[in-house]
């Protein structure tokens, strides 16, 4: 039988645990974070580094961090890199199933304090659909009587096994930028992995694959344009906080965004959602 219940992590962290039929899940009120989804019959969606410590007020280095209300260091070096919905605690507004389909939306209050880096009024979702896929949406509805311009991602990592036998399909044709240099043009479909990989693609068509030792996951997207493709490699994985050494080897990111000339503008008025799809194929 199909359910959604609330549950405390051991660290003190809120979360909705959902199992069903069709897969299992875990989503963390910090954040709206999905940071485990399982379809039945299948290995997990998601990846998570073995040194995360699911302390409050720190991003689960894993699943789909929610970047949010900009992607990435912002013009203000003091404020905090992917915005800071990520580490915020979100509310559950609704829930629903049918027929072993479970919707849940998560939406976030901004704080006074938060006012500082995100003044507009400005009403902002997560939406989740799971079922044998994971499908998020982050829903964007501009309350106020000015133009709204803002940059986001949802941040999934998945699990790959082996980065030397990976490759990520769905390129041809589209540029991207690495690491702040470019535009390059994809030479041919297909991306394989032998060093640091940190790429925002844009021009790039709706549906990217893994091919993986354990199968294929599509990745697809909704009202996006824009993808990041990251891998942190050998030297960078010895400085990131909550990732261990090795963790590079069994990881990549490919993210569903709206950044650089995808950014997102809203009128007054005017809402926008950014989805992503995740299945095994």
């Amino acid at each position: 039988m199909a359910s959604v219940s609330s549950k405390k992590h051991p660290q003190g962290l809120d979360y909705i645990e959902v199992s069903t039929a069709l897969c299992k899940a875990r989503i963390f009120l910090q954040g709206a974070q999905i940071d485990f989804f399982q379809p039945t019959g299948k290995p997990p969606l998601l990846w998570v580094s073995e040194a995360d410590d699911y302390l409050p007020g720190s991003g689960i280095r894993g699943g789909v961090p929610v970047c949010w209300p900009w992607f990435g260091m912002h013009t203000n070096p003091e404020f905090p890199q992917h915005g800071f919905a990520r580490t915020r605690l979100w509310h559950l507004k609704h829930s629903h199933i049918h027929n072993e389909a479970v919707e849940l939306v998560f939406g976030l209050e901004i704080a006074a304090d938060d006012r500082q880096f995100w003044p507009h009024n400005t009403e902002v979702e997560v939406h989740f659909r799971l079922t044998e896929t994971l499908s998020v949406s982050l829903v964007n509805r501009n309350l106020g009587d000015s133009h709204v311009s803002l940059t986001q991602a949802l941040h999934s990592y998945f699990p790959i096994k082996d980065i030397h036998a990976l490759s990520a399909k769905g390129f041809s044709g589209a540029k991207y930028i690495e690491f702040g240099e470019g535009p390059y043009a994809q030479e041919g479909d297909e991306v394989r992995f032998d060093r640091e990989t940190d790429r925002v693609y844009t021009d790039l068509g709706p549906c990217q694959t893994l091919h993986t030792p354990d199968g294929v996951i599509e990745v697809s997207r909704e009202h996006s344009q824009s993808a990041v493709l990251w891998n942190p490699w050998i030297d960078k994985s010895q400085r990131l906080a909550r990732f261990r050494d090795e963790d590079y080897l069994t990881m990549v990111c490919l993210e569903a965004t709206n950044v650089l000339e995808d950014n997102v503008e809203l009128a007054p008025g005017q809402t926008h959602t950014l989805t992503t799809h995740i299945r095994w194929r």
